[in-house]
């Protein structure tokens, strides 16, 4: 049963997670221990994830919506150009000059994130049964988060590069796409190893954090489709109906407020305070599960 309380600790857990580089589904998976949520369905994760999506349309509204219409834009075009090679160069046998798909910076950008995309949602789809299996314990969250641990380190210690949507190769948003896939294992964090994989291929700092939090937005709404059975099969109460919703918004407005907080770190490189965090929580972890092991032996 999910009361209020819950609820709103859930909330805050996942816009605190999501944006800080310390794992929001390590951390979801730890709480459900602790608060014995084991009987929460699917759906509720999927309500606090689209919560962290609100937070990242109002940060980056207009670069989401100048992305749209050129994503729709690029689109457009390319087809106009398939019609032209199928129909008037090979049928009709005329001259053609097709249209220069990737004309602006934007076009570029919205590219590079559908390239991204790809990776990520095969590796989402075939992995999501090892995902689930994996937060059912403790000690694989704990070694991911220890994972992370190194990872934000690395973060602190890597050079930002000079490279925006003009200069990111294809190449680049290809092995994005894989460490997001990879940060689908409860206790990597998604933000930590995306932003340290666009710094370490060269991407600036600011580019390689709005990369990180846009490409987020496919991969949110493609875990939510992929549990859409799920939340069919089990539906909301309408008397947690109101539960679910307050944790949405708590999640929204934890996460608006941890984005502000995060571009601000990153430019004074302290990730590293976050790795400690990481490493300690990690380690209570893994003994925590290795206790409760011997006590039940003895």
């Amino acid at each position: 049963m999910l009361d209020l309380f819950k609820a709103v600790l859930m909330g805050v857990v996942q816009g605190v997670t999501e944006f800080l580089p310390i794992s929001s589904s390590g951390h979801l998976a730890l709480f459900k221990h602790i608060l014995h949520m084991d009987d929460i369905s699917d759906t509720f994760d999927v309500i606090l994830h689209i919560g962290t999506l609100i937070a990242v349309f109002a940060i980056y509204r207009k670069d989401i919506l100048r992305l749209f219409v050129n994503g729709i834009a690029l689109c457009a075009d390319f087809c106009m150009n398939v019609k032209m090679f199928v129909y008037d160069r090979t049928i009709m046998k005329k001259e053609v000059k097709y249209i220069r798909v990737i004309n602006t910076a934007y076009r570029k950008f919205a590219l590079l994130v559908i390239v991204s995309t790809i990776p990520t949602g095969l590796m989402g789809y075939f992995g999501q049964n090892v995902v689930e299996q994996a937060g059912r314990t403790l000690v694989v969250p704990g070694i991911c988060l220890l994972i992370t641990g190194v990872i934000l380190l690395i973060s602190d210690n890597v050079e930002g590069g000079v490279k925006t949507p003009k200069r990111t190769t294809y190449t680049d948003a290809v092995i994005m796409g894989i460490v997001q896939g990879f940060a689908t294992l409860p206790g990597i964090s998604r933000s930590g190893s995306t932003i340290t994989a666009g710094v370490a291929l060269g991407l600036r700092r600011d580019f390689a954090v709005k990369y990180s939090f846009i490409m987020s937005i496919p991969a949110i709404l493609g875990a939510a489709v992929l549990k859409v059975g799920n939340m069919i099969d089990e539906p909301v109460e309408s008397s947690q109906l109101t539960s679910y919703l307050i944790g949405m918004l708590v999640s929204a407005v934890v996460g608006y407020i941890c984005i502000k907080t995060l571009l601000v770190l990153l430019k004074g490189r302290r990730f590293k305070y976050f790795a400690y965090y990481c490493f300690a929580v990690g380690g209570i972890s893994i003994v925590w599960y290795i206790g409760s092991i011997l006590l039940q032996k003895f």
